[in-house]
């Protein structure tokens, strides 16, 4: 790998695709996607207007923290045979999420022989349909919330020419990433802390105490690389396994100065 000089290496992630935590780091990321299980329609058109969490180490709002969803008419048809497309992603607080909440709009509609028809909503739906996810988020881990909107069983034909959308959706959340932490030391090295997965550098600076941590790392096997500053040599540190869903510990890294 190209040795980079400790200012060139940061302008390099920067420019890269760089990722990253922030030294102090205790966070996970949730990513939000939504799919679909085929049903008998042309067009079923679902107006996505929020998505919110309920975290148990949020502890204003009511524990409920809403997303910064790409708010929009998602044709679910779309997304079917393992097709998905992501609503919304968030750092929160490692810890437990429990809930979780759909907010749609009125421009619900169903497309049925060349006709497109309002879906009517029951009026429980302006708040949102709630639905449990029970789920443990760890920090430096990226997770992938999937709802699977069943549209066959969801809209109900009322028998007089109008639908009735009852959202029957099941969810499933797994980490699609792991994470790698450690510490160095002497903490005053500062070093610029980076790995690279495809073609995006990962990389952190270390914390003032020397602890640093490497998050959202796809599974594999990888060369970390540590560019301290001035008066410090650069280390490698070679064939660091990280699993999905773990956060890989790796010794402490002592630097020599030059």
């Amino acid at each position: 790998m190209k040795k980079l000089s400790f200012f060139a290496g940061i302008a390099f992630a920067i420019i890269a695709g760089f990722s990253s935590c922030s030294k102090s780091n205790t966070n996970a990321t949730l990513q939000v996607n939504l799919t679909d299980a085929p049903g008998d329609f042309e067009q079923v058109l679902i107006d996505v207007q929020d998505v919110q969490i309920h975290a148990s180490s949020n502890e204003s709002q009511g524990n409920w923290t809403s997303l910064d969803v790409k708010k929009g008419v998602y044709n679910l048809l779309d997304f079917r045979n393992g097709m998905d497309t992501m609503l919304a992603s968030i750092e929160l607080p490692a810890g437990n999420i429990s809930q979780m909440r759909l907010i749609l709009g009125s421009d619900n509609k169903v497309k049925v022989n060349g006709v497109l028809y309002d879906l009517q909503t029951p009026s429980a739906m302006q708040s949102g349909l709630k639905f449990n996810i029970n789920a443990q988020l760890t920090e430096g881990i990226t997770y992938k919330l999937l709802l699977d909107f069943d549209a066959g069983h969801s809209i109900v034909e009322t028998g007089n020419g109008t639908y009735l959308l009852k959202p029957v959706i099941r969810t499933s959340n797994e980490a699609t990433s792991g994470a790698i932490k450690g510490v160095v030391s002497p903490s005053q090295a500062l070093p610029y802390i980076f790995t690279v997965a495809g073609s995006d550098t990962i990389g952190t600076i270390a914390a003032d105490d020397g602890h640093f941590l490497l998050c959202g790392v796809p599974e594999g096997t990888y060369t970390v690389v540590f560019q301290p500053k001035s008066g410090y040599s650069e280390t490698n540190v070679e064939n660091v396994k990280v699993n999905l869903g773990e956060v890989t510990p790796m010794d402490t890294l002592f630097f020599s100065s030059k």
